[in-house]
């Protein structure tokens, strides 16, 4: 063995090897024999390694490439890769090319589905500003990228022009997926900032490939002047414009005419996976590497086809999760960190990787002043583009294969990389705080909605069973030309870790549903065809879907989010809990739980969640038919307080229908429990009279409209009048308030058996499984500035579009402040 500047030569007589005998006689001529042994255990090796690595980075948001380079650098020679038992028995010399073979492979299906998923319609030509801060950046890094690689001290001095092209170009790069994946942890794929970056990354991503290859074109394997330099770039221009007129809308044709009721059969897939091999062997032929033909085939397939989803299905697990950590050891075995330090000190090295973090910060910032995006901006998009991935490593593996790199400019830009992806994250989560655009928007309540005027609704579902029972209510509500429903109906998907960028980039109302899985895909399908059907039905309601992405844990914020950029003054949960055959109610998703918990404390309107247990029989026996007369009954249950006023606020909408009979049933404190009220119960109660008052001599002449006070002391007096009012007359919906922070004697001695407190001392006991009555709940919540500042006091600093309490204070205080007024003018009718 031998040691030069471009790492380890290694010479061994394979025959002598052979009859030296680890193997029987037998399968002593069979490479692959004796090599299988050895490749499981690399595999099993580089997987368990590279696992574990990831879930101890993630906690600290470092993106999955820290975990990738540190999998590597741990096998280095400098680390491991010396030691006497991994040489001889996990990564043998010998069996390197049957490593590199498969790793090479497995990185050629990587590159394809990193073409795979990026979508080029992310680039929008008519805004110049990520054009300008991707070219500015780009040019930038590449002219500082070169003075960095001549820089005296940095390696050894002894250095080509190819050398300076791989360093630069991959000090250049930027690494989409990463960068969606930051953006969507940090909440901003939906700010305008995290749109500017990601359509700047892809531009990159672009110029960078264009770059590559044209080094790989121009530069033979010897690191010298190619001589087939005209070749090769000319072979490989005709090339791309085949792929583009030819091979694009051939694999449309055929899959237009192959495919049959969205269903894609295996051996369209095989048929692609085919492809990419084809595509790959023919610009190795070209001379500019195998990866360019898989990057372009992956571009040359249909956006919109489900055929992409199917790909990412079959591929992504087995490619990245498997296969992918073996190309991260063959990385990690060129990198020696003791030959590095030989040609570079610690001061070269920190100037090196702080100016290269620096570069492009330094000139998006320049660019923003000129654009006029706010400096703060300007600094997170500098920094979102720094973010390195696979790709990077691929172009120091090129220089490093053409012998344009050597083992110290490969270790110290490896280092490099490492540093930048640990600090992006971090960084911007720590000094980036958006200052989101205040919506001034006044009807926060659906209270505030007086006369004939449009009421905007969100509604969120998680799975189809949701749908009918919140279409059902919407169209109770009795939506008219006067008086419309503007409906945002989201439907809410997990985010996981095998989600895409692209699906990641599309998280708004123009995503295409090939990006889902199948089953996701045939849900949110029905869901949205549901939804249309109820604005065709009705001239009241408009309705636009939406799909919200997002893992559970912070799905609440895009709610939250969604709801105040569109205005809405009422967001519709579905109860995580569903109904069983025999009327019970299940146990539910507790993921979809905390959701409902988290909007409560943190919407910027009013919030209802309904316990659907038969909305969909209701629209079956009446919406269906025009002509049906029969009345559907209504409960609206009045204690008192600002959530019970919203309730009724929304039951009042339904009145003026003739299908509709509200029963308003207030429930009155007697003498003995009035001893017991406090100075906040008399001014909640003299509100609710004013708004009860209001009520009754507007809907005084509607036979539809029934109202009822009865006297109770305590909550078990009030449960036992439920119960009668349901042995009475039987209803379809029940609509309550949540009674919020409230104390009323008339719920008094419940509170202790509250077992839902989303739902609050009413719902709770409407909805349970010991209550015989089998009506839908709607419980409501009055949105409240006061609440939410507080919510708001606890909430983690960054959000992507969470306020704080004092940014939140001066268009939150309306509704309160009203009320307070009232109540001190003693307004009385």
């Amino acid at each position: 063995m031998a040691i030069s500047r471009y790492g380890n030569v290694v010479c061994y007589n394979q025959t002598l090897m052979n009859m030296a005998g680890d193997h029987s006689l037998e399968d002593s001529g069979s490479s692959l024999t004796a090599a299988l042994p050895v490749f499981v255990m690399q595999l099993f090796v580089s997987n368990l390694t590279y696992r574990l690595l990831y879930y101890f980075t993630r906690p600290l948001y470092f993106p999955p490439f820290v975990a990738q380079i540190l999998c590597g650098l741990l096998f280095s020679p400098s680390v491991l890769g010396n030691k006497g038992w991994v040489l001889d028995h996990v990564f043998p010399y010998r069996f390197t090319m049957v490593l590199e073979t498969f790793a090479n492979l497995a990185l050629v299906y990587n590159i394809f589905l990193l073409g795979l998923g990026m979508d080029l319609r992310m680039i929008k030509m008519k805004d110049p500003k990520p054009v300008i801060i991707a070219i500015v950046g780009l040019i930038a890094a590449l002219l500082a990228g070169v003075g960095l690689y001549y820089l005296p001290g940095n390696g050894d001095p002894d250095k080509i022009l190819a050398g300076g092209l791989y360093w630069s170009v991959a000090f250049g790069c930027t690494n989409f997926p990463d960068l969606a994946r930051i953006l969507a942890d940090l909440k901003l794929l939906r700010s305008d900032m995290g749109r500017t970056a990601m359509s700047a990354a892809i531009i990159t991503d672009l110029c960078t490939w264009i770059l590559f290859v044209f080094g790989m074109g121009c530069f033979s394997k010897a690191g010298i002047r190619n001589a087939m330099m005209a070749y090769s770039l000319v072979s490989t221009a005709v090339f791309v414009l085949f792929c583009y007129f030819a091979i694009r809308p051939a694999v449309a044709w055929i899959f237009n005419n192959t495919v049959k009721g969205g269903n894609v059969d295996e051996t369209h897939v095989w048929f692609i996976l085919a492809g990419v091999i084809l595509c790959s062997l023919f610009t190795e032929v070209c001379g500019v590497q195998s990866i360019t033909g898989a990057f372009l085939f992956g571009l040359s397939i249909p956006h919109d086809h489900i055929i992409r989803n199917m790909i990412e299905e079959k591929l992504h697990d087995y490619i990245s999760g498997i296969l992918m950590p073996l190309f991260y050891i063959i990385c990690g075995l060129r990198a020696d960190l003791a030959y590095m330090f030989g040609f570079v000190s610690i001061g070269t090295m920190a100037l090196v990787i702080s100016a290269s973090f620096m570069v492009k910060i330094l000139s998006t910032i320049v660019c923003s002043i000129f654009l006029r995006i706010p400096l703060l901006d300007g600094f997170a998009i500098g920094s979102l583009m720094n973010t390195k991935g696979t790709m990077a490593l691929v172009i120091l593996n090129a220089g490093r294969d053409t012998y344009s790199l050597d083992v110290s400019m490969y270790t110290h830009m490896t280092l490099a990389f490492l540093v930048m992806s640990i600090v992006v994250q971090p960084l911007l989560a720590i000094a980036y705080k958006p200052k989101k655009k205040l919506a001034f928007y006044k009807n926060r309540t659906i209270q505030k909605h007086k006369g004939e005027s449009e009421l905007g609704v969100l509604t969120c579902v998680h799975v189809f069973p949701n749908v009918s029972g919140i279409t059902n209510l919407l169209q109770l509500s009795n939506p008219t030309k006067k008086s419309p429903l503007n409906v945002f109906a989201i439907h809410l998907v997990e985010l996981t870790g095998r989600t895409t960028a692209s699906l990641l980039i599309m998280n708004d109302e123009a995503k295409p549903k090939a990006n889902f899985s199948e089953r996701v895909r045939a849900e949110s399908d029905q869901i949205a065809e549901k939804f249309a059907a109820l604005e065709v039905d009705n001239d009241g309601i408009l309705v636009q879907t939406i799909t919200a992405v997002s893992p559970y844990t912070t799905m609440h914020e895009d709610i939250c989010s969604l709801a105040e950029d569109k205005q809405v003054s009422f967001i519709l949960l579905p109860y995580h809990k569903n109904m069983t055959s025999d009327g019970r109610l299940t146990e539910g998703n507790h993921a979809h739980a905390d959701i409902n918990k988290n909007v409560l404390s943190y919407a910027p309107c009013s919030v209802g969640i309904l316990v659907d247990r038969g909305m969909t029989i209701i629209r079956s026996e009446s919406l269906t038919f025009q002509g049906e007369n029969t009345k559907k009954e209504i409960a609206m249950l009045f204690i008192g307080g600002r959530d019970d006023r919203e309730a009724l606020a929304f039951a009042w909408r339904m009145v003026g229908q003739e299908m509709v009979k509200l029963t308003v049933v207030r429930f009155v404190p007697g003498r003995e429990a009035l001893l017991t009220v406090g100075i906040e119960y008399e001014k909640e109660k003299n509100i609710d009279e004013e708004y009860i008052y209001e009520f009754n001599f507007k809907t005084r002449d509607d036979p539809s409209v029934t109202y009822i006070e009865k006297v109770v002391n305590d909550g078990q007096e009030t449960i036992t009048a439920i119960i009668e009012l349901e042995e009475n007359n039987s209803h379809d919906l029940y609509i309550v308030g949540r009674g919020y922070q409230v104390e009323t004697p008339v719920t008094a001695g419940l509170t202790d058996w509250n077992s839902a407190p989303v739902l609050g001392v009413i719902g709770d006991t409407l909805a349970s499984s010991n209550f015989t009555m089998h009506a839908s709940v709607l419980v409501v919540q009055q949105y409240s500035s006061a609440n939410r500042q507080n919510a708001g006091n606890n909430q983690e600093p960054v959000q992507g579009g969470a306020k704080t309490a004092q940014a939140a204070t001066p268009f939150m205080e309306d509704e309160d402040d009203e009320e307070a007024h009232q109540y001190h003018r003693g307004m009385r009718k």
